[in-house]
This record gives C-alpha cells, structure tokens and sequence, in this order.
C-alpha cells in the first residue's frame, strides 16, 4: 500500500470512446475558481484569485486541497494534501493545518482576545474565511475534538507570553509540528465516542504529505513536507517562460534528505534506513503527517490497537511492523520552509500533488500555463521535438491546433486545462483526445496502475500591485 505506481501497457486495452462533452464533464467536476473582490484602493490584494482542480485515480480519491483567506492578517492560506494507506491524514490535516497556521501569526494580545471570547461565551473572532468546492468534505463529528485541541495549542502561545512575534517561518514549523502531535496525542488517548476513536485511528495510521503557501503582499512562505511541489512560473523580458521551484521534494531523490535521515539513526542502520529508495523500504517521502508506524515504538503501537476498534486490527497495513524497525520516530512532519519575494515577472505559482510532476516536467508545467494565460500557443511555430515526423503526421498536428482554437474556451480553468494536458498529451506534447478518452476511461483497478490523484491550484498574481509595493 505504500509502494507507488508501476507502469503497465497491454497490447489491447479496453476502452469506452468518450465524445468530448463527457471528457470535459468528468475534467470538470472538480474544478473551482475565485476571484480576489477589488477594495477600494486602500487594500488590493497581490492575489488576483485561483483555479484549482482534481482528477481521482483512487477510489475514493487519497487527495485533498484547501484555500483560506487570514482574516486578522489578510494574508492567503493554499495548500495540496497527497494521502497514503487511505485519505483520512490528508482529510484531516486539510481541515485543520490553516487554522494552526493562522493561531501562530496571530500576535498576543488577538490569542487573548480570542480565548478570553470562548471563556465568556461571545461570539469568537473569525479567523479564516474559505474558499471551497462543494465536494471538499468538512467532519462536522469531529469538529468539537479538533477545536479543543486547537484551543489547548492557542492556550499554551498564551502562557509563553512573549511579545516578541514569532517570524513567519517558525510559526509554519511550530504549526505542522504541533498538528502532527496532535493526532498522534488523539490516537494514544482515545474517545468514549466509538466512531471518533475509530476516525482518530484512522487518521493516525494513514498518513499525507502537504505542501503549503502564504501569500502576504509581495511576500511568499512555502512550507513543504513531502514530495508534493510549489512551482513559480516567470515571464522573462522576451515573453519566454521560466519554472522557479520553491520546494524541494523529501524523497530519495534529495540527497541532503537521505544525509539527514541516515544521521539521525545508528551507523548500523545506515543501509537499512533508506532501501529501494524507499524510507525502511516502504515508503516513498521521507516526511509526512500522521504515519503512526514509523514513528511509535512498537510496544505502543500494539497496545493502542489492542485497545481500538476490532475494524483498526483487521486492516492489513496496521498488522505489521516496518522491516529493521530499531530506532523510531524515522519520519517527521517537520516542514522546510522557503521564502519569496513576488517581482512584477513573476505571474502565477503552481501547487501540485506529486501525481501532476511524475507525468510533467516543472519547465513544462510552466510553458504550457504561461502560454495557455496568454494565448500565445496558438501563433506559436509547431515543433515536434526531433522526432522524424510524416507529412501525415504533421497534417494531424495542424488539425490538432486548428481544434485546440476552437476550444481555447473549452478550459475557463487553469487547473483543468493542465491536468488535460498532463494525462492527455502525446509524445510532441499535443493533447490527443484517443489518448485522453482511453486514459479517462480505465476502470477503477487499472486507473491507479497508470496514474496518481492530481490535484492542482494556480495561484495568479497581480503585477501591478507587486511593482507598486
């Protein structure tokens, strides 16, 4: 359950012909798009709005994604969950991360005003407003539990009774730290309430990796754990696009992160820590939330599941002990956090799960984006890559560019129309609809065998706000 996709062709495969009506319906269903209202002049937002979007490849989908405006600080919260072993942790950490967040950039005297409203009973200050989909689910069961803890955490800022305000980078680490603890704390203790136990158990043995990013003014923070991705598209002088990656995956990949975990363990675990590029041979990011079975010692991991729910013990990826399990925790949910300062070139960023960059490279990402904003692909030269192409093939191309004119309408979504791409291009990089419809229609079983969930937000700035500021 941990080990990812292989890739899988047949000879023969299977499909239903989708008419283009039904491709854009099944693209679409997930999408969702916000402008930032216009203020008076006094307050104009460097956030001109969002597109986001998701195309499942589990059943359910593992994925999650949230998008909050800070109401006390008028900052702006985006983020992409990629879920493991079920989509509970990515469920969970989607409902509460932005509130964690926003409780550590709000100075002192607001986290009194905050508690001493819930002790008297007021009203409570709002603290997030946001901006979801319909089909972003919110536990209304659990709500009471989350706010408590949530609470507690407020509480204890309150009772360091610092002035000093903290910088935004410590509270992102403070935030992902103290949540993570947070469910592992939930699940130890358990609740009288069966189906909330069962939920906090759930959500501690599963687990998901989060990538988020504030945007205050002309100042970016992205906070990464995991191997999901934040990516800055720049137009230069010339019109052409560059990728600015503001994250850096914690997989086997990253050298640094396989330094970092190898030191934290004994010489004597050194070959087993990391195996076939996985953590302990397992799993593929080297940090997440939750994930309970490789941070727990094993004595009380058996005693919290002697304790819960028979469905808990049933479950296949809760029975066993991670091979060479000596020295936990092996994973944190500690984020790297990286700073930016938004430039009038810089015109939109780019948060993706990691289902999006294992199918697309991050220049490519950008071009096809950059291009799509500005429309620029369609005056653009065809190029084909070095591939020797026939004068039958060419005349397809010219078709393909002739039909991509009259459906530049076709995606009002961003979001949509990158994840067209990614699953729908052929090898000159052209969306071919055969490939889209047999890629659309594979059955649940095999869908996951090809591709990941992809969930998408691009986050579009405003130049002229960025260069006065």
């Amino acid at each position: 359950w941990y080990i990812k996709k292989q890739s899988y062709r047949t000879a023969s495969q299977q499909y239903y012909n989708l008419t283009p009506p039904q491709v854009n319906s099944i693209l679409k269903a997930n999408e969702y798009c916000f402008k930032v209202p216009e203020f008076d002049g006094k307050n104009v937002s460097s956030v001109l709005g969002f597109d986001s979007s998701q195309l499942p490849a589990n059943v359910p989908i593992e994925d999650r994604r949230s998008v909050a405006t800070c109401l006390q600080t008028r900052g702006m919260l985006f983020g992409v969950f990629d879920g493991h072993a079920g989509c509970a942790c990515a469920q969970a950490v989607s409902e509460r991360l932005f509130y964690y967040i926003a409780v550590s950039l709000l100075p002192h005297k607001t986290l009194l005003e905050v508690e001493n409203a819930v002790e008297n009973g007021r009203a409570l200050l709002p603290i997030l407003q946001w901006h979801k989909h319909p089909n972003d689910y919110f536990s209304k069961q659990a709500s009471k539990l989350y706010f408590n803890s949530l609470r507690t955490y407020w509480q204890e800022l309150i009772d360091l009774n610092t002035e000093v305000h903290q910088d935004t980078q410590e509270a992102f680490i403070n935030a992902f730290k103290r949540l993570d603890n947070d469910i592992s704390l939930e699940a130890q203790v358990g609740n009288p309430n069966y189906f909330l136990n069962y939920l906090m158990l759930r959500v501690a043995f599963s687990g998901a990796t989060a990538c988020i990013a504030h945007i205050n003014g002309a100042d970016i923070q992205v906070a990464n754990t995991g191997d999901s991705r934040a990516v800055l598209g720049v137009q230069e002088e010339d019109g052409s696009w560059t990728a600015v990656t503001l994250s850096n995956d914690h997989n086997a990949q990253n050298e640094d992160e396989i330094k970092r975990i190898r030191s934290q363990h004994p010489k004597n675990e050194e070959k087993t820590v990391v195996k076939q590029d996985r953590l302990l041979g397992l799993l593929m990011p080297f940090r997440a939330f939750g994930d309970v079975k490789f941070k727990w010692s094993i004595e009380l991991q058996k005693m919290v599941l002697e304790s819960g729910p028979d469905q808990l013990n049933e479950n296949e990826h809760t029975k066993f002990t991670p091979p060479d399990y000596h020295t936990p925790p092996y994973l944190t949910a500690k984020p790297e956090v990286i700073h930016h300062s938004l430039r009038p070139q810089d015109k939109f960023l780019v948060l993706g799960t990691d289902g999006l960059w294992e199918t697309m490279h991050r220049q490519e990402v950008v071009t096809v984006l950059g291009e799509y904003l500005t429309g620029v692909h369609l005056q653009q030269p065809i190029s084909v890559g070095g591939y020797k192409v026939t004068l039958g093939q060419m005349q397809g191309l010219l078709m393909e560019r002739k039909a991509r004119i009259s459906s530049v309408f076709e995606d009002q979504n961003a979001a949509t129309h990158l994840i067209r791409h990614a699953v729908g291009k052929n090898e000159f990089g052209v969306v071919d609809h055969e490939r889209l419809c047999k890629m659309l229609s594979l059955p649940e079983e095999l869908a996951r065998m090809y591709r990941d969930d992809i969930t998408i937000i691009v986050v579009q700035f405003n130049s002229h706000v960025i260069s006065a500021q």
